[in-house]
């Protein structure tokens, strides 16, 4: 198998990508197995900019490649934040499930007409300090007026997925594989024979 660095801490984002990738011929591995993880300043004003920092930046401390992720909810309704500060939203130290209390603070007299949101990924892959490739996924969706479920993490529990009926957070993992921004945005990954990611497969 071919050794990924996932650029994140995240167990959430770790366990997703590893379900992804790892059918595919991957060992991914998380910041946990770099000697120096001290954390890449994300100073992007978009998601493509703060995956390309973290995608070079830690690709500097290992010799395999790569694959970083920036990822964040997006609310029309305030004008499009938290966005890139999807992470940080609410204030520093925040739980999950405290954020979400806050976003839907922030809401509190919205009607449903206008709670719609979607979630955004950008992937960067890169080697040497040289982002190689980028690949983005979106998915539509609205803010329930109250939490459901009890998979996923960050804003699963209030983000409401038409299609599938129901909030990302009451999805299992597999079910929320195929429809995530995540997911989109690593099937197309892997489904590009032709980029890095599986030059020198073995």
């Amino acid at each position: 198998m071919k050794t990924l660095v996932l650029a994140t801490g995240n167990p959430g984002k770790i366990k997703e990508c590893a379900a992804f990738l790892g059918p595919a011929g991957f060992s991914v591995l998380g910041l946990d197995a770099l000697t120096d993880r001290t954390p890449i300043e994300e100073t992007g004003a978009t998601f493509e900019e703060n995956a390309r920092l973290k995608a070079e930046g830690y690709s500097l401390r290992t010799p395999h490649l790569v694959l970083a992720d920036d990822s964040g909810l997006e609310v029309d309704a305030l004008g499009g934040s938290p966005g890139v500060l999807s992470a940080r939203y609410g204030g520093p130290g925040l739980t999950d499930p405290e954020r979400c209390t806050a976003l839907l603070a922030a809401l509190a007299g919205t009607p449903d007409d206008k709670r719609t949101a979607r979630f955004r990924c950008v992937l960067a892959l890169a080697s040497g300090g040289t982002t190689l490739t980028t690949y983005d996924g979106i998915v539509e969706g609205t803010i329930l007026r109250e939490p459901r479920g009890s998979h996923g993490f960050g804003y699963d529990p209030i983000f409401f997925h038409t299609p599938s009926g129901c909030a990302f957070a009451e999805l299992s993992v597999g079910e929320k594989e195929r429809v995530s921004h995540r997911g989109l945005a690593l099937r197309r990954l892997i489904g590009k024979g032709d980029t890095p990611l599986f030059r020198g497969r073995r």
